[in-house]
């Protein structure tokens, strides 16, 4: 039987880490997410991508990421990229923090 996802980046371990790295480090990851931004309206255009964000944005912006338009925006991209796209972005997010000197050890890791 498949497991049921309650997220859409449940069924990634990759992307569930980057989510959470998200949450935990939006400050040390900003500059990521404004490059991810940025490349998508490289791809797309600015005008499609603010569009889009006002289409799926909530009203009452009651998710953790939607105080940082950043960071909201950044994940709402992240869920509708093509799956590719999303594991491309993901490694480069871990990279830029370990990059960035940020410790962290990943809770979907198993220890040897």
């Amino acid at each position: 039987m498949k497991p049921i996802y309650k997220r859409w980046y449940d069924h990634d371990p990759l992307l569930l880490e980057v989510v959470e790295l998200l949450r935990n480090y939006p400050d040390e990851l900003k500059a990521q997410a404004v490059l991810f931004l940025q490349k998508i309206e490289d791809k797309v255009s600015k005008d499609a991508i603010e569009k889009f964000y006002e289409l799926v944005k909530p009203m009452n912006g009651n998710r953790w990421y939607d105080n940082d338009p950043v960071i909201s925006r950044t994940v709402e991209l992240l869920r509708v990229v093509p799956p590719d796209i999303q594991k491309s972005c993901a490694k480069h997010f871990i990279a830029a923090l370990n990059e960035s000197g940020v410790t962290y050890e990943s809770p979907n890791v198993k220890q040897a």
